[in-house]
């Protein structure tokens, strides 16, 4: 990690260019202290490669979008010169990564067109639909391998209301209206106990689910985490942001549908069941209802998002399929299944 600053703090910056600690260590212990000494000296602050970029961002982001009571007094760095410049290099190097993955829809159509479009984003979401990890835990995964995996997923949509919610700034009309919708079913149409996250909360207690540190994750699991915040928490980035939440819509049901298939075959306690039987029953209605209500709107009033729409789409689709190939490697699934899933890839 290589930082650099001016004047009084010339000190604090050579002694913390020459420590071999991770940038996203030292700016959590910078958002600890009561002045701005030692998030000044973060000015040129480089992370050390993927993994500290993403513990970095998350860090970064958590101050835009994590509970202020939680934060405590380190939520009134969240504009900080230092910080948004930190925050705008980690992003402009990943957005050159992004910029590789392949959008390129034209054996479906312009996606200016909205018929052009929803035919590119329904290609997209059926390309890795059903991995074949999913497809391991409803047939042969054993319990504890079961818990695991649902513990690295984190839920197929961790987060999703305040996505939503991020989302929806500055639509009208029919888009607007349906990412309200959207929201008011992600909080269990008015009744607390069906709230989305109450039901995650009360599944990881149902099946003594471990909480993974972010210190143990992959780093293709920080990504996937990290692409909500980068979407989030740059206003240019909506339309990449409709595309990128509406794949999630389009693929998450069947994954659960698989999800409950396990718990049948392994016995499963009834309290894990509500969270994934309510994205099996409405995330395809969802996902049918984000692109007919809220994308084809916007696409038709806007035809110059439409390519946009879909390259957000194609993010999730890079930065799920990652972490997808990593957990399938980290927890062993048998080749076979592997290849199983290639071929249906490819086909």
């Amino acid at each position: 990690m290589l930082l650099t600053g001016q004047g009084n703090n010339n000190v604090m910056t050579t002694a913390l260019s020459r420590s071999a600690t991770p940038l996203a260590d030292t700016l959590r212990l910078a958002l600890q202290d009561d002045d701005t000494i030692a998030v000044d000296a973060l000015i040129d602050a480089v992370p050390e490669g993927p993994r500290d970029r993403f513990t970095t961002l998350l860090t970064l982001y958590s101050l835009h979008t994590a509970p202020v009571h939680g934060l405590g007094s380190a939520a009134r760095h969240q504009h900080h010169p230092a910080l948004v410049a930190l925050k705008v290099r980690c992003e402009a190097d990943w957005l050159d990564e992004l910029g590789d993955v392949p959008a390129d829809c034209s054996e479906d159509g312009d996606p200016a067109t909205a018929t052009g479009l929803l035919s590119a984003m329904r290609t997209l979401a059926a390309r890795d639909r059903l991995p074949g990890i999913y497809k391991w835990l409803a047939r042969d995964a054993e319990w504890d391998e079961v818990v695991r995996v649902l513990a690295l997923e984190g839920g197929p949509d961790a987060g999703f209301d305040d996505l939503v919610a991020a989302c929806q700034i500055g639509l009208t009309g029919a888009p607007k209206m349906e990412l309200a919708v959207n929201y008011w079913d992600e909080m269990g149409n008015g009744d607390p106990a069906a709230v989305h996250t109450t039901l995650h909360d009360q599944l990881v207690a149902a099946i003594d689910m471990p909480r993974i540190p972010v210190s143990e994750q992959p780093v293709s699991a920080l990504a996937r985490t990290a692409l909500g915040g980068l979407l989030a928490t740059n206003r240019w980035l909506q339309p990449e942001m409709l595309g990128a939440l509406g794949l999630i819509e389009l693929q998450a049901g069947p994954r659960c549908r698989l999800v409950l298939n396990a718990f049948d075959r392994c016995d499963a306690p009834q309290a894990a069941y509500p969270f994934y039987e309510v994205h099996a029953e409405v995330d395809p209605r969802h996902g049918k209802d984000w692109l007919d209500k809220a994308i084809v709107p916007i696409v038709t009033e806007h035809p110059e998002w439409g390519a946009r729409i879909l390259r957000g789409a194609a993010w999730r689709s890079a930065v799920n399929a990652a972490f997808i190939d990593e957990a399938t490697d980290i927890l062993g699934v048998p080749q076979r299944v592997k290849a199983t899933a290639d071929r249906t890839a490819a086909a």
